[in-house]
């Protein structure tokens, strides 16, 4: 644990073959931000999440659109992440509620549900030039 601040970007097309790669970041900055085993697995879940439905719903898996991560952790701070895509944006209010009986079944629908139990905090909201921008925050360990 440090409390210099820590910064990564990694930003590349709309392809799931990065998400392990993304992992292992989150939990670099995550270790760096002082976060304990149970909540860098929480935040990789959150994030895993994110970046999964900005290549699949934002970018519709188009690899010439970019998706954007971004950490910043210190012991202080804690672990901020922004994640972007270039799609069309969306209105996360329109999103059906997958604790619904009738969505208990489906097999997708529960990235919000996971970013907003997993992450202190969760803003989302449209990008300048397009897209959608979210941003997740965990509290520092003190």
């Amino acid at each position: 644990m440090s409390d210099t601040p820590c910064l990564v970007r990694l930003q590349f097309g709309s392809t799931f073959r990065l998400l392990d790669l993304v992992q292992e970041m989150s939990d670099a900055v995550g270790r760096q931000a002082g976060l304990t085993d149970d909540q860098r697995y929480d935040v990789g879940v959150a994030i895993r999440e994110t970046v999964i439905n900005a290549i699949r719903h934002g970018n519709r898996q188009d690899v010439m659109r970019q998706v954007t991560v971004e950490w910043r952790g210190s012991a202080t701070e804690g672990l901020s992440v922004t994640v972007s895509d270039e799609g069309s944006g969306f209105d996360p209010e329109a999103i059906a509620d997958p604790l619904a009986p009738e969505n208990l079944m489906k097999g997708s629908g529960r990235g919000l549900l996971f970013m907003r139990a997993y992450m202190d905090e969760v803003d989302i909201s449209p990008r300048p030039g397009g897209g959608t921008l979210v941003r997740l925050y965990k509290k520092p360990v003190h």
